[in-house]
């Protein structure tokens, strides 16, 4: 197992995509073997270290920068098997938590099959995919990633590597768990006593469901109870067609129109993904696709699975839902093939890339939001979002998922001044949001940029029960301190 503690060789663990400063460490490990972190953990409290687990930096909340803590990096831990066919019509594969998802994406595809979770950066550690629950745009159709997750291999903060198969420890009547393990001797625990907000993504503290099963606390966990070893995937087959369309909209009243029929079926259309563009995201992807209209007044972009045998009838039905929405049929985007596919994702992808570049010409950085509603309300975030920035005044720009009812606002600031405000408003959305019955991280987590917020979502007390659970498990205090948990609630006793 290498150690490096050189400058060069540690700065990158020192950054995300979250522009949080002032990181540093003592070191950064680079195991090569799962028992090699678990000896780093067992090792922990008797050589008074603390450790940060290291994904592959593209998170946006600060999670894997250390303040002080040793790193423990995990690229090198990124085998991926072959895959095994179930006998219910899906099959799994089993990776190691330091495989990139595009790489565990492609062997899925190679062999026919698909593994679901889908988020914009493909170059995420599958690890941390299920660390925070990772869903993207077709998590309409799938769910988030603990719908995919058969069985995990975890290091836990005591250095014991625990075994979990979905269906193998469900809580007790009582609603808790009784672990025996080799070294950490009996470990026993009550869930979290709070309620999960009723949003179809939601990734903001610990899993708590009556009768819930235990791998469904690890994963969401964002690596505060254990580090992800080894994941068994489940795979479902890849659909024969996949037809893709980008629907522009002139009024936003008919834009969430089609969205609500979209997401009913109405006239039989399935879709597993809706992925909205406002009127000032389309005006900053002008620059790369001038020949968006002008009157645009915002865009829907969808997916459905078919076969080819059916592929007329889909797309008819929503050209007919289009039509019905005062959409342009004709001058819609449509793409019946793999290369056409990629250009439309292409598209989307885009998007990011061209609010970067005109963030690296300003002082500020953006404010952006995470939030999400439950399903029925995706029209009021929406509304939300773009009625308290026209007041204030901001640049900004909404996009995202609101076939889920989760839509990411970026704030743009132009100056220090319009950055204050931003963060004041962002608290208010935060309020708004949560006394609607949402979620303050659908996807991205708290990490150590969030943490605030979740006080202000879950209260003291249910931040202690976060606190509580994660006691039963590393009662050091040794594992990725400082994300999600704000770092005085442990100093606390009630």
């Amino acid at each position: 197992m290498n150690f490096k503690n050189e400058p060069a060789a540690i700065a990158g663990f020192l950054e995300d995509t979250s522009n949080l400063k002032n990181g540093w460490t003592p070191g950064v490990f680079f195991p090569e073997t799962l028992e090699e972190v678990a000896a780093l953990l067992r090792n922990a409290h008797a050589d008074g270290r603390r450790y940060t687990i290291a994904g592959n930096g593209t998170g946006t909340t600060g999670a894997r920068i250390p303040f002080g803590d040793h790193v423990i990096a995990m690229q090198k831990l990124d085998s991926i098997g072959e895959v095994e066919r179930t006998g219910d019509g899906r099959a799994l594969l089993r990776v190691e938590g330091g495989a990139l998802l595009q790489n565990v994406q492609s062997k899925a595809a190679a062999a026919g099959w698909i593994y679901p979770p889908d988020p914009t950066e493909k170059t995420c550690f599958i690890g941390s995919t299920i660390s925070n629950n990772s869903t993207g745009s077709r998590s309409l159709k799938y769910g988030p990633t603990r719908n995919h997750v058969q069985a995990l291999k975890v290091a836990l903060p005591q250095g014991d590597i625990l075994d979990i198969e979905r269906g193998q420890y469900i809580a007790d009547a009582e609603e808790r768990f009784h672990l025996d393990l080799p070294i950490a001797g009996r470990v026993a625990f009550r869930i979290p006593d709070y309620q999960i907000p009723a949003t179809s993504k939601h990734n903001a503290g610990y899993w708590s469901k009556p009768g819930m099963d235990l791998i469904d606390l690890f994963i969401g966990s964002e690596g505060t109870l254990g580090v992800i070893l080894e994941a068994t995937l489940l795979l479902q087959p890849a659909p024969e067609r996949v037809i893709a369309c980008l629907a522009w909209f002139q009024s936003e009243e008919e834009l969430l129109d089609f969205v609500g029929k979209a997401r009913a079926g109405n006239g039989g259309v399935s879709p597993r993904a809706l992925e909205l563009f406002d009127r000032r995201a389309l005006e900053f992807l002008r620059q790369s696709y001038p020949e968006i209209a002008k009157e645009t007044a915002g865009a829907i972009y969808f997916e459905e699975e078919t076969t080819a045998e059916h592929e007329d009838t889909c797309l008819e039905a929503w050209l007919e839902l289009m039509e019905q929405c005062g959409s342009p049929v004709e001058q819609s985007w449509a793409a019946l093939d793999a290369e056409g596919l990629q250009k439309l994702r292409d598209f989307r992808h885009q998007l990011p890339v061209l609010v970067n570049e005109w963030l690296s010409r300003q002082s500020e950085s953006k404010v952006s939001t995470d939030m999400a509603l439950p399903d029925e309300r995706f029209a009021d975030l929406f509304r939300l979002y773009r009625d308290t920035c026209d007041r204030e005044g901001f640049t900004y720009i909404i996009f995202g998922h609101i076939g889920n009812a989760h839509l990411h606002l970026n704030i743009l600031p132009r100056n220090h001044e319009e950055f204050v405000r931003a963060k004041t408003l962002y608290r208010q959305l935060v309020s708004e949001v949560l006394a609607m019955g949402g979620t303050l991280s659908a996807e991205h987590g708290i990490g150590k940029l969030k943490s605030e917020y979740l006080v202000q979502m879950y209260g003291r007390k249910g931040i202690m029960e976060m606190v509580r659970v994660k006691k039963a498990f590393d009662p050091y205090l040794v594992l990725n301190i400082g994300n999600m948990i704000p770092v005085e609630y442990y100093e606390s006793e009630t």
